[in-house]
């Protein structure tokens, strides 16, 4: 499962992106306690960071070019949570989230 985090900095905003396992089930959905996707690459333990930028409408544009982020698809840190339940409590539809609408194709990240 891949999902994309701007971070406020005492400097510029940060963007990462996070690959873990999809370990989740209706009694654990913290996504940040999910396993890293490959736990042989120390970076993806913290996220591969996309780029910064000075301003928070920029740091939503780098997660959108560089992660295929939707701009109405963002949620809270404390709102995740609640997404990926209804996403696990769904079936875990391919391709379609909770809502019925399609997913994004998530270009891959060089």
């Amino acid at each position: 499962m891949r999902y994309v985090e701007v971070c406020a900095t005492k400097g510029p905003f940060e963007v990462y992106l996070h690959a873990v396992e999809d370990v989740g089930s209706e009694s654990f959905l913290d996504l940040g306690e999910f396993p890293p996707f490959d736990p042989d690459d120390e970076a993806s333990e913290f996220g591969l960071l996309l780029g910064t930028a000075e301003d928070p409408l920029a740091a939503l544009q780098i997660a959108e070019q560089r992660a295929g982020a939707e701009r109405g698809q963002w949620v809270n840190e404390g709102v995740v949570q609640d997404e990926y339940g209804d996403f696990v409590r769904a079936g875990r539809l391919a391709g379609v989230s909770a809502e019925g609408r399609r997913r994004p194709n998530v270009p891959d990240v060089v």
